[in-house]
């Protein structure tokens, strides 16, 4: 106040510069008196006083996290990255309204001035945080959709997308000085519609998928009926968008076809082609007995006749499905044609009878035998032998499952799996996906052994040979035969196994639970093998099969006693 009537009392005597110059000398390095930054008075100080004074007040204001929103979620942000530029924020507020009318203004005032604070921003740091708070509160977005299973169709619920505006949420975050205020701070976020909505998934559950699943369809072939079941339906039937989109109907012909539940009662109203069966008669191939047509529905038919009856009703869910005359692969005609003439190869597996064993390796082996395979063509042992359930002619077994022998479905099929892939590797033919059992089995090769997974791991060879394949498969209560007739395109295949490396002993350990089969222990190893092509008693060429056997523990079971 003494200030101002000092400097009232020289104005009569001054003009106007002289009021400027005055102004200048009262403010001199002081910021402004009523200065405020964030609250903070930082008035009639020095700039160095100013600075300590902000520092203090505000400084400390970024060492916790900035509680945010991110669309209709609650978030935590680390602030390390935002700091207060205290030198810059009291150079701007002694700075401010440093014009001549600013500054006379000054010298008859002592309004509050309030002067943002000046924010340093580490934008590789803030942007990284961003980014994992982005990773958790991200959401990608999710179209309606159709699904079917065991029979009953379900909804799936469309949900928008979110994602964070990392550019738009740097600048909101650096004009917020933490602690100012309860409320979070809300980041601006891009949203995503669903192109399938919640009105289409209506409509389609409604017009299609409600009436496919209400009710069993039926086929007629001929005189014979077939019943499928929503059940069966349910498993090949999806519901895709089209360009409209809008949902449609899809149903999988050929898993339709494959089916068990389909293609059972389908193979006894329809006659498949059958290949001519073949066998060796003194070194030459000969016909046992000559190939005939059939009359099989395809995927394409069946596919036809079912889709329209899905949205029927009663005795309008019943329809016909056409049959089409079908030729085999191999008649007697074709074996000179096709260079089926000599055998290739033959190998023999024996092993210890069991009735599981029996049943399942002479089950794998007549779905195996007459495969013709032709030239370029890749055959495939799960394809041809299809999945291992009684429905398909399998029982339960033992089979090897994380390292562990356990009961399941199809076990001892790797029998045959092995004297294939024996079978496929001394005809010379390449094999394109195989893979050996976890643990050695001493009736087998080492390094020269087989098994397979339904849906995991498969036995697979191409026809390199350039000429079509037949394979024989023949199984006893005690062995299995695989024997690949065709034309030989090398002389001689030799095999010649490698020492064991990387020994190491096994543990023991006690299993549980029903599936569980006690096991001996067996140590593990690495083995290499080649396969040796020779012609004209020379070798041509030579390929390295390497196996990783690990070591096979000892297992007890619940209530057994450890000897």
């Amino acid at each position: 106040m003494g200030r101002v009537a000092l400097v009232a009392g020289a104005a009569a005597g001054v003009g106007f510069g002289g009021l400027y110059l005055a102004g200048l000398l009262a403010s001199s390095d002081e910021v402004p008196e009523g200065t405020r930054v964030s609250g903070v008075d930082i008035g009639e100080m020095s700039r160095s006083q100013a600075q300590k004074k902000l520092d203090t007040d505000l400084g400390g204001a970024w060492s916790e996290p900035v509680q945010v929103r991110i669309g209709d979620s609650a978030a935590a942000i680390d602030a390390s990255g935002f700091s207060l530029d205290s030198e810059e924020t009291v150079a701007r507020a002694a700075q401010a309204g440093s014009d001549p009318i600013t500054v006379i203004g000054r010298l008859f005032t002592s309004g509050d001035r309030v002067v943002e604070p000046v924010i340093r921003v580490d934008e590789a740091k803030v942007r990284a945080a961003l980014a994992k708070t982005a990773r958790a509160h991200d959401r990608k977005v999710r179209e309606g959709a159709v699904t079917f299973h065991a029979g009953e169709p379900t909804t799936v619920k469309p949900v928008s997308g979110q994602s964070l505006d990392v550019d738009e949420a740097v600048r909101a975050l650096a004009s917020v000085i933490p602690g100012q205020g309860t409320e979070p701070v809300h980041l601006p976020v891009r949203t995503t519609e669903p192109k399938i909505g919640t009105a289409e998934v209506n409509r389609a559950m409604k017009e299609f998928a409600a009436p496919a699943m209400s009710a069993p369809v039926t086929l007629t072939v001929g005189s014979r009926k077939i019943e499928i079941s929503p059940a069966t339906l349910s498993k090949h039937l999806t519901m895709k968008p089209d360009e409209a989109n809008r949902l449609k109907p899809v149903l999988d012909g050929k898993g339709l076809l494959a089916d068990p539940a389909v293609a059972s009662p389908l193979a006894q109203v329809t006659d498949k082609a059958v290949n001519a069966k073949l066998r060796l008669d003194d070194g030459r191939v000969v016909v046992a007995s000559d190939g005939k047509a059939g009359q099989e529905v395809t995927a394409k038919a069946l596919q036809k006749a079912v889709l329209p009856l899905l949205t029927e009703t009663g005795a309008a869910r019943t329809g016909s499905v056409t049959t089409e005359k079908v030729q085999p692969k191999l008649t007697r005609d074709d074996i000179g044609r096709l260079g089926i003439k000599e055998q290739m190869s033959t190998f023999t597996v024996n092993f210890e009878p069991a009735p599981y064993r029996v049943k399942n390796i002479g089950r794998a082996a007549e779905l195996i035998n007459g495969s013709v395979v032709l030239p370029g063509e890749t055959w495939s042992f799960n394809r041809t032998v299809g999945e291992r359930t009684e429905a398909n002619g399998f029982v339960e077994g033992i089979i090897i499952n994380n390292n562990q022998f356990e009961k399941a479905a199809g076990g001892g099929v790797s029998a045959v799996a092995t004297t294939t892939f024996n079978a496929l590797f001394f005809a010379g033919v390449k094999p394109v996906e195989y893979g050996a059992h976890s643990f050695y089995i001493e009736r087998y090769p080492e390094g020269r052994e087989a098994t397979v997974a339904w849906g995991s791991l498969d036995l697979k060879f191409k026809n390199d040979s350039g000429n079509a394949i037949y394979i024989d498969a023949r199984a006893t209560d005690s062995s299995i035969t695989v024997t690949f007739l065709g034309t030989k395109k090398y002389d001689e295949i030799e095999s010649v196994k490698g020492p064991r490396t990387n020994v190491k002993k096994p543990a023991t350990r006690e299993g549980s639970g029903d599936k569980c089969v006690p096991q001996t222990p067996l140590e593990g190893f690495d083995v290499a093998v080649d396969r040796v092509f020779k012609n004209d008693g020379k070798e041509v060429k030579r390929e390295t099969f390497k196996t990783r056997y690990v070591p096979r523990d000892k297992v007890t079971c619940e209530g057994e006693t450890a000897g």
